[in-house]
């Protein structure tokens, strides 16, 4: 019997080589396209919605729901009356969502969602019934149809996907360095986390003050400050990796001998 070669892994492993280096030359273009992708949907839902194409909708707004709460309260709305539908307790000019939804039978105080939400109870109220209602909620023809993420998410991803854009330009691109730590916590951190936990520690279990609820553009605006600063501290270290990783694999096929296929993986 004759021993068995074993198999030749060089091919595979160039390979694999050659699409890691190709990505890191353009790894910028895959985080664009990704970026694009993800906030444009929200907006496609609404408008699918509007013209009744109800199931490709329900679809975007299904993949939507595992990334965020999708409250109607604090969204922002296509098509209809209002832009956004504050709750009653905000302080805002807009007329509050509760007396848009009062008499619709997704409301009804009686009505008792599955566990964990359970009856609707007082729509003044937040209870978990309130929620889930406000939750699956996704607009009607009056008021307009919901973008498939809150309006602090629209203004964080919609932040960062501009970021991104603005990162790729090449003057922009060459000098720019990550944003110190400290700004970014002051600038990015600091307002989003203050408002959401001031708010959330206001309603139950925690109730350890009387429940409030942002006014809907400084919702936006700290979404959009939390956008940019991770777009400004993320992209020059992703920069500073992909071109760490780059040399490394471009040194490593000159030894192997594949110089020749770094000129192919630069388009040469």
């Amino acid at each position: 019997m004759t021993a068995m070669t074993p198999p030749n892994n060089k091919p595979v492993a160039l390979r694999l080589n050659m699409w890691v280096l190709r990505l890191t030359r353009n790894w910028l273009l895959v985080v664009l396209a990704l970026l694009v992708t993800y906030s444009t949907l929200p907006v496609i839902a609404p408008t699918l919605m509007k013209i009744g194409l109800t199931g490709p909708a329900n679809i975007i707004y299904t993949m939507y729901s595992a990334v965020c709460h999708q409250f109607a309260f604090r969204s922002i709305f296509l098509y209809g009356e209002q832009p956004m539908y504050p709750r009653y307790n905000t302080g805002s000019p807009l007329k509050p969502f509760e007396s848009f939804v009062q008499n619709l039978p997704e409301f009804a105080p009686d009505r008792v969602l599955p566990f964990p939400y359970g009856p609707v109870g007082d729509i003044y109220e937040f209870t978990g019934g309130f929620q889930g209602a406000s939750r699956e909620f996704r607009g009607n023809e009056d008021m307009g149809y919901k973008m498939t993420l809150c309006a602090r998410d629209i203004g964080i991803y919609w932040a960062l996907t501009a970021g991104a854009f603005i990162y790729s330009l090449p003057i922009v691109r060459r000098r720019l360095r990550p944003i110190p730590i400290y700004i970014y916590v002051i600038l990015g951190l600091a307002p989003i986390g203050i408002d959401g936990l001031s708010q959330l520690l206001g309603y139950p279990p925690f109730n350890f003050w009387p429940p409030r609820e942002t006014l809907p553009a400084f919702r936006i605006v700290t979404g959009v400050l939390f956008g940019l600063m991770n777009a400004w501290l993320g992209l020059p270290y992703l920069e500073l990796s992909m071109r760490e990783t780059r040399e490394q694999i471009e040194s490593k096929l000159k030894r192997a001998g594949f110089g020749d296929k770094i000129k192919v993986a630069r388009g040469k």
